[in-house]
């Protein structure tokens, strides 16, 4: 009898009976699922136009001697970026900036300058506009101020030279946050909340009494978790793309690359679970120790906003973060078109991670 016993068979029950579990329990539900997506809702119809910022550079060959360079620059609207080459052209693709100022000498008095402005298809006309108006605005201010007896002391030209672009929207950026987030905060509850339920209600000893192997309890359990963030990725991208546009450059190629990713880093995190369920002495310690891991995290690895916006000591602590990888990898494979060896470097972080992680949950996790 105990020969023909299927491991493999035993496995699956359980991963079906843990699946209904996870199914009927309306935490699970609302932190996987619910709680991301009303994140994207309410960050989908905010950034439904698209804009991210007014952000604007001067061309190099911009005349920086003249008085409208000055006056520019100190204007709280506008956010003056440096970067300079290809790394600006791409910003400028992306519609991260609004256009590129080149101002120039006309050689003529009046007006001694033109201001062009170079601009993408990607960004929004509206905001355009406003850059217009605020140039001539500013025109308009030393004119009556300095300039008083000449017509004007430049003119903006009206034709905006524009390169193609991809429309980089609010939720481009804030979706592979809140799938992360899913992923991190079912990996790290659902399972320490899991595997402490089961030695605790016995239900692990009574699984001995079966010709079972412990390792066949640990996939079953382990598979029905899988299967069920998978799905919720699935909801979360699927919600994220039908209704606010959210980029998937490749169509189903970068779906699946996501997918994928998101299998990665779902299995790092539930190796975290893991620890917490090994470490807790009674449920009311799992959520302290698992908020240390999934907090610092949840605020510090670009979640909502850029870690470039964090004062420069603390960025360093913030890339070490394995939920800092896995963004970064998703938004390059979402909205870069970048493939899944490419992102070898966030990979190899999340691989280094994993090792590290279960190394520990081998030596603290607990079977009674």
């Amino acid at each position: 009898m105990k020969g023909n016993y299927s491991q493999a068979r035993a496995m699956l029950a359980i991963t079906r009976g843990s699946l209904r579990a996870i199914f009927r329990s309306p935490s699970a539900v609302i932190f996987s699922i619910a709680f991301p997506l009303i994140f994207i809702l309410v960050f989908g119809f905010i950034g439904g136009s698209g804009k991210v910022s007014m952000n604007v550079a001067f061309d190099r060959a911009t005349d920086t001697l003249n008085p409208i360079y000055p006056v520019l620059k100190k204007i709280a609207g506008l956010n003056i970026v440096t970067k300079t080459g290809d790394e600006l052209r791409e910003d400028l693709e992306k519609g991260r900036i609004t256009a590129v100022i080149n101002i120039q000498k006309s050689g003529l008095e009046n007006p001694p300058y033109n201001i062009s402005l170079t601009s993408s298809e990607a960004v929004s006309p509206q905001n355009l506009q406003v850059l217009q108006s605020i140039l001539n605005a500013v025109i308009a201010g030393i004119n009556q101020q300095t300039y008083a007896n000449a017509p004007t002391i430049a003119l903006v030209n009206n034709h905006v030279q524009k390169i193609p672009g991809r429309i980089y929207r609010t939720i481009d950026f804030i979706l592979p946050g809140q799938l992360g987030f899913s992923l991190l905060s079912s990996g790290v509850f659902g399972v320490a909340f899991l595997f402490f339920s089961l030695r605790q209600q016995l239900v692990l000893k009574r699984f001995y009494a079966t010709p079972i192997r412990r390792s066949y309890i640990v996939l079953g359990e382990a598979f029905s978790r899988v299967i069920f963030q998978m799905m919720t990725a699935v909801i979360i991208i699927g919600v994220g793309h039908f209704l606010f546009k959210f980029t998937l450059v490749h169509g189903i190629t970068t779906f699946l690359e996501i997918m994928v990713l998101s299998f990665l880093a779902l299995i790092l995190f539930m190796g975290f679970g893991f620890i917490v369920s090994g470490l807790a002495r009674n449920e009311s310690m799992i959520p302290p120790f698992a908020n240390l891991i999934t907090l610092p995290q949840f605020l510090l690895a670009g979640t909502f906003f850029s870690i470039d916006a964090f004062p420069a000591w603390l960025q360093p602590i913030c890339r070490t973060l394995p939920l800092t990888h896995f963004n970064n990898a998703m938004r390059n494979i979402a909205f870069e078109g970048a493939s899944l060896g490419s992102c070898w470097q966030e990979i190899g972080i999340l691989g280094i991670w994993t090792v590290v992680v279960y190394t520990v949950a081998f030596k603290t996790f607990k079977w009674e």
